[in-house]
């Protein structure tokens, strides 16, 4: 659907993108993750159209992106400014009119879930709410390709999987869905694919679980600090790491790092133990230092 080679953007001295190749399937989600100031949100204007590269080549279709590509791709935007002092029903037929093909209105409805608030002042809704027209608007001309840029920020968690549920039905239409956001839970659950960016350029690319195969090979016990003497500094040849009020211990064998802790009396009543995350993979590989 997309093919990107040797992607770069440059503002004066600042490298904002450096040499980014990928492509994305047709009906894949595709999830673009990294910190502040990695160059996502750049790479991710120009694959819209929205900037133009400093060199390098976006091909949609196996042709240059033109005015077939605008009118099949829909945007959904960090932030969006929606017209005031008109209601929900109205901005829908609005933008409705901005295509010479677009999906029903009933259908848009139906689909986003937006049937409750149909007559609704803009100014008064919700931010779930606001998130489903926005998603609505971005499907309005039926696009065969999706630009989500970080669409549950800000929303309190039930609305958030309410929000994911909708992403679900239009993986299932075969939609190709291009999403970024900051939420590891998030790309975990809809993405078919990832790339991590940093500093302008793709540091590690694959499906979840793929990432995580590659890059670890334990899992994490986790106990109170105050449970684990401080002499202990060892647990099965593994370093326990303690922070403000927890000890984590890396396990690549987990029976056998439980067996330690009995035979040193240490208790196992708060003991818990996970799996590596995307959230883990993204410390890794990004660091841990403050990004602005």
């Amino acid at each position: 659907m997309l093919e990107i080679t040797d992607l770069k953007k440059e503002f004066r001295d600042v490298k904002a993108v450096d040499g980014v190749s990928f492509s994305i399937a047709q009906g894949c989600c595709f999830g673009l993750l990294g910190p502040n100031g990695a160059g996502k949100t750049t790479t991710v204007e120009m694959l819209e159209g929205i900037i133009a590269p400093t060199s390098g080549e976006i091909r949609y279709k196996n042709r240059p992106l033109g005015s077939h590509f605008r009118n099949e791709v829909g945007i959904m935007f960090q932030h969006t400014a929606l017209q005031e002092f008109i209601t929900v029903r109205e901005i829908l037929t609005l933008f409705k009119n901005f295509y010479e093909q677009s999906k029903p209105i009933e259908e848009l409805v139906k689909n986003c879930a937006l049937e409750e608030f149909l007559d609704r002042d803009t100014r008064n809704l919700s931010g779930g709410q606001r998130q489903r027209l926005l998603l609505a608007i971005a499907l309005i001309n039926d696009p065969n390709i999706i630009f989500l840029d970080e669409p549950t920020t800000g929303l309190d968690p039930q609305s958030r999987r309410n929000f994911w549920d909708l992403l679900k039905k239009l993986k299932s239409q075969k939609k190709t869905i291009i999403l970024t956001t900051h939420y590891m839970e998030e790309a975990h659950e809809l993405c078919d694919e990832l790339a991590i960016m940093d500093h302008g350029r793709i540091i590690a690319q694959g499906t979840p679980r793929a990432l995580l195969a590659e890059h670890f090979n334990s899992a994490i016990i986790t106990l109170p600090a105050d449970d684990i003497p401080d002499a202990v500094r060892e647990i099965d040849g593994s370093e326990v790491v303690r922070t403000e009020n927890r000890a984590e211990i890396l396990s690549r064998h987990i029976e056998q790092t439980i067996q330690s802790l009995i035979a040193q009396q240490i208790p196992l009543n708060r003991l818990q133990v996970r799996s590596r995350t995307l959230e883990d993979l993204f410390i890794k590989l990004t660091g841990h230092e403050l990004r602005t």
